[in-house]
Parts: structure tokens; C-alpha cells; sequence
């Protein structure tokens, strides 16, 4: 089983800093990989940021954070900061023939017993580790953002990734305080996001069928079955339900649900009018109104609050 001592993490948007603060945390001497001086010591201060976040919080001890402080570093220059870490992890934008690119340029900079993975949300991995001649050292470990605060790691095998180490994975993210899962197939979407876009598909055909708005749709994921999904899962849900009434429930109401194989066509009408959602000002809801960074202060304070009492 390899060992994990040093990581390079390329990428200083919004999930480089979080996974190399997470990695540090665990325990790893890890660099933030970034184009420049600058913006590599950016997201070298954004990563120790999140740290005392996590730190002030109560969710890592006092001399753990210095620790991970010191094990924190930042780069511009990718061969030297590549060539002799265990792991590299890029969070680059998703774009297939670009992390083809540098798949195949990181397997000629790292050493040849390194594990190379991808941040992706959704690329097949597979096809990310088609230009590298030790696929079996490939493998994605999809973040969920933001990455130093939520707990759920997927770690999802290629047709060709060694399962030991994915296991060597499982077990190091553990350790830096994750909640890892392996995903046995390379899967459009993996994991997560197979279960949330077919949340999406039905809330977006409710409110085109006129069932209700987007204001009541999001009352309902927030105050009914989103509430209790943190400390709940759907399958224990169901089975303590009864799967003869579960079963029963998923008869009747399947044959309404959306089914068509593409978006539904108001998110494509959205697209073509423009409304892109907070950054253009209008989406689903209406962003001149509501405050995106609110938003997201109210999440990231709740699952800070959720972490701190989570057992």
C-alpha cells in the first residue's frame, strides 16, 4: 500500500486551496500549484484562511492546524514542484482534451510510482488517462464544493485504475477527515452526481408544468427530506419506511416523472435568453433581488454548524 507524504494540487480557483489544506491536514506536505507567483501565493492564503476557519471552529485541533499550516506551501514552477510528490490532484477547468493534455503531461513530469488524479465532477476518468501509458495510476477524487467544508470525497475507479490504490486513497482521505466513497464504475456524472441531477431534472419539469415555482421547490428540498438527508439516507429511509410502500409509491408516481433523455426545455430556453443565473442577474430566481454571497455565507454556515455537532 503506498504511502502519501507529498502532493502537488494544481489549480487555485475554488477547489485547489481546500483540497491541499485538506491533504496538509492529513498529514501531507503539499504545494499549490498555480501560473504564477502571485496567484500560487493567493491560494496558499486562501488554503491557511480555510484552515483557521476549521480550526477556529473547533474541528481541528491547535496542533494539528500548525502543523498543516507549516505543511502548506505554493509554486509556479511545475516540473520541480511535480517531479517527486506521491500525489498530484488538479482541480483545472472541465474541459476533456485540455486534462487529456496535462494527464499526459504530468506522467512524463512525476515520478513513475506517483498517483495521478482529477478533481472532475463528471469526466470520465477513463478517457482523462487514454494518453498516459500507467493508466492504472489514474483515478479521480471529486471534491464536493466548498472543499474544506463538506465531508464527501468520491474516489472513482477508471477501466484501467489499480483498486489498491484507490483504496490507499480512501484510507489517506479518511485521515484527513473526509468522508470518502469509491465509485467501482466510471460513470457519467459518478456518483453524487447522477443522484442530484435527476433531483434537478424533476424540480426544473415541476416548475415548467406549472406544479409550483422555484421558490416553492427550493422551500421543499430545504425544509422537507434536505433536512434530514445529513443524518438519513434514502435507502435507510426507505427501509425503515417499508419497501412494500416505497415500492408502491415509486409505481405510482414513475410514470409522471421526466423522462426525456436531454435537460428539460426551460433550462435550454434559460441558456438562450441569456439567463445564466447569478452572474447575469437572472436565473430560475431573480438575482437583482437576492444576494448570491448571502447564499453562500448561509450554507457555508450551516454545514460549519452541522460539522461541529456531526459525531
Amino acid at each position: 500500500m503506498p504511502r502519501f507524504e507529498t502532493a502537488a494540487v494544481i489549480g487555485t480557483g475554488m477547489m485547489g486551496p481546500g483540497i491541499a489544506m485538506t491533504l496538509a491536514r492529513g498529514g501531507v506536505r503539499a504545494t499549490i500549484l498555480s501560473r504564477s507567483d502571485e496567484t500560487a501565493r493567493a491560494g496558499l492564503a486562501k488554503a491557511r484562511a480555510q484552515l483557521q476557519l476549521l480550526t477556529d471552529a473547533g474541528l481541528v485541533a491547535a496542533e494539528r492546524s500548525t502543523r498543516a499550516a507549516e505543511l502548506l506551501h505554493a509554486s509556479s514552477d511545475f516540473n520541480a514542484t511535480v517531479k517527486d510528490v506521491d500525489l498530484v490532484i488538479e482541480s483545472a477547468p472541465e474541459d476533456m482534451a485540455f486534462k487529456r493534455e496535462l494527464f499526459a503531461k504530468l506522467e512524463g513530469a512525476a515520478k513513475p510510482d506517483a498517483v495521478l488524479a482529477s478533481n472532475t465532477s463528471g469526466l470520465s476518468i477513463t478517457a482523462i488517462a487514454s494518453r498516459c501509458a500507467r493508466p492504472e495510476r489514474v483515478l479521480t477524487t471529486h471534491f464536493w464544493n466548498p472543499p474544506h467544508l463538506m465531508p464527501l470525497v468520491e474516489i472513482v475507479l477508471g477501466e484501467q485504475s489499480d483498486p489498491a490504490l484507490a483504496e490507499a486513497m480512501r484510507e489517506l482521505l479518511a485521515e484527513c477527515g473526509k468522508k470518502p466513497v469509491i465509485v467501482k464504475k466510471d460513470t457519467p456524472g459518478q456518483l453524487g452526481n447522477r443522484l442530484q441531477m435527476a433531483l434537478v431534472r424533476e424540480a426544473v419539469h415541476i416548475i415548467e408544468a406549472g406544479i409550483a415555482d422555484a421558490d416553492a421547490v427550493d422551500e421543499v428540498v430545504r425544509s422537507g427530506f434536505g433536512l434530514r438527508m445529513p443524518v438519513y439516507g434514502l435507502l435507510e429511509h426507505m427501509d425503515i419506511v417499508g419497501l412494500e410502500m416505497a415500492t408502491a409509491i415509486a409505481e405510482y408516481v414513475s410514470a409522471d416523472l421526466y423522462s426525456e433523455r436531454r435537460a428539460p426545455q426551460l433550462m435550454r430556453d434559460k441558456l438562450a435568453a441569456g439567463d445564466l443565473g447569478a452572474k447575469t442577474g437572472r436565473g430560475f430566481h431573480d438575482w437583482t433581488v437576492k444576494d448570491a454571497e448571502r447564499v453562500k455565507a448561509r450554507r457555508d454556515s450551516f454545514v460549519l454548524d452541522f460539522l461541529q455537532r456531526w459525531p
